[in-house]
């Protein structure tokens, strides 16, 4: 496989690993619950998305990076939800 068509796959994995926490972030930004998130896993979770990207970084990865930019945004969202509502 080509380099092109080694981004075009990084990016789809990612697209589809980083957006399938949008459905939780909608449904605790409509609720205002997330009692049911674990604080544990999302520390965790953050760290390693932080590693990932910083892996992403030093490889010089465009799926790497701006899939767990996406992926920290989202994340972030959440803890924010977490310390308001949790």
């Amino acid at each position: 496989m080509d380099e092109t068509g080694l981004t075009v796959l990084g990016l789809v994995a990612g697209f589809c690993t980083t957006f399938c926490f949008v459905p939780q972030v909608v449904r605790a930004w409509r609720t205002r619950s997330t009692r049911d998130l674990s604080p544990a896993m999302l520390v965790v979770l953050v760290f390693g998305t932080l590693l990932w990207l910083a892996y992403g970084l030093l490889l010089d990865s465009l799926p790497l990076i701006a899939t767990n930019v996406c992926a920290l945004s989202l994340q972030a969202i959440l803890v924010t939800l977490k310390r308001r509502h949790g």
